[in-house]
């Protein structure tokens, strides 16, 4: 729920926490914990079904999303699916080089996305954009390397960690095995769909944008362009250089991984048919010719894209996603406003404002308020009244003193 709307922030802090620290966190510790997990079955199982189904959850939601940042975020949620699902078919070393792999072409989509923005007035509405290849050559190039390396091209780098990932899941011949492979060749699709959609509606539609926005549009200068061809020669070929050394059967990289031997499917998952092997591939290729086909007739036949727009089921269909499959909205009206409620006007309003109060610094304020005004009420001002109060505390005291004397004699 947080990942998409903390896209608000700059780009540069975006790449890190997606890339490097705040996200990835809960996968890596996944692994790092994997002695723990290997003796639970049960808590293997639900960490794959998690995982699969937040792979094609976050893809699909990211079909229709419009800002440019938002929807680079929910691709971030969907590739952490894959990392999760793997890691609960028990084969930690690839979910990491996923995430590694994922480290390198995610920071390069978002100082990307970062330029274009930078360059565009700080617009981040694919709907208002379009026709920028020209004046962005360079982040157009970048961007296409990341989103080709996101969707799993043959020999970039996601293509190395993701088709590894998904060979693993049917290598594994059961029904939780199965059920992830399904759902991520699902996610495959879809993530080529918004991938493709993203370049097409950024760079190579008819132009969208504020005549003044495209008038002081400009590439971005060469001291943020530099990491860009940075990460774009990882996006190239770190998956290449790093693959033997991360999953290959000889590498001593993860002997401190704890994985049972029954769970261990690598060496199955290398004899499995070619057209096992390349259904994700022609998923993604299904993706980008769908989306390819739908801006085309939205730029030529806009009257019949209106019209399906408009119809009542792919408009349902359409804010279904868009809104996240109401996941906000269920959560915050099951979960978070019943929180809230509970917050104020039962723990703020009665123990916080009540109770604890009255039995403490409010209450024992009031009280020595009351016994301080009673007091001034017994002061009337009259001379031999207050002597006559005056003698009499006193003699009170006296007599007090003079029995605690006693009393400490007598003892």
């Amino acid at each position: 729920m947080w990942l998409p709307d903390a896209m608000e922030g700059p780009t540069p802090v975006s790449a890190l926490i997606h890339a490097a620290t705040l996200v990835v966190s809960g996968v890596f510790l996944i692994i790092r914990c994997s002695i723990l997990f290997e003796n639970s079955t049960n808590i293997l199982f639900i960490v794959s079904i998690i995982g699969a189904l937040t792979s094609f959850f976050a893809a699909s939601v990211g079909l229709f999303q419009n800002d440019l940042k938002r929807v680079i975020a929910y691709s971030t949620c969907s590739q952490l699916g894959y990392m999760i699902f793997i890691s609960g078919l028990s084969h930690y070393s690839v979910s990491l080089f996923h995430l590694a792999n994922h480290a390198v072409f995610k920071a390069l989509l978002f100082l990307s996305a970062g330029c274009i923005i930078h360059g565009l007035n700080d617009e981040q509405d694919l709907r208002k954009m379009g026709g920028l290849l020209n004046i962005f050559p360079v982040s157009y190039t970048m961007v296409l390397i990341g989103s080709l390396a996101l969707v799993g091209f043959p020999f970039l780098t996601g293509f190395y960690s993701k088709d590894c990932i998904l060979e693993l899941s049917i290598a594994k011949c059961t029904t939780v095995g199965n059920f992830c492979y399904f759902l991520g060749c699902s996610a495959a699709f879809c993530t080529s769909f918004y991938s493709f959609r993203l370049l097409f509606l950024t760079f190579i539609n008819p132009v969208n944008s504020f005549k003044v926005y495209i008038e002081q549009a400009h590439e971005a200068p060469i001291t943020m362009i530099f990491p860009l061809m940075v990460l774009s020669f990882g996006a190239l070929f770190y998956g290449y250089l790093t693959k033997d050394l991360m999953i290959g059967l000889g590498s001593l990289f993860f002997n401190n991984v704890y994985t049972n031997y029954y769970n261990f499917c690598l060496i199955d998952s290398e004899f499995l048919p070619s057209l096992i092997k390349n259904i994700p591939f022609i998923f993604t290729c299904f993706g980008a010719i769908f989306s390819s086909i739908l801006i085309h007739c939205f730029a030529n036949t806009k009257q019949y894209i209106m019209d399906l727009k408009l119809h009542p089921i792919s408009k349902a269909f359409y804010i279904f996603l868009n809104k996240k499959w109401h996941f906000d909205q269920i959560v915050n009206e099951l979960i978070v406003v019943k929180l809230m409620n509970f917050g104020y006007l039962t723990s703020f309003q009665s123990l916080d404002k009540g109770l604890i109060e009255k039995i403490g610094p409010s209450g024992f304020t009031l009280l020595t308020y009351d016994i301080s005004f009673n007091f001034t009420l017994v002061n009337s001002g009259v001379l031999h009244r207050v002597i006559f109060l005056l003698v009499s505390f006193v003699l009170i005291f006296l007599s007090f003193s003079l029995m605690g004397a006693l009393g400490f004699l007598v003892t």
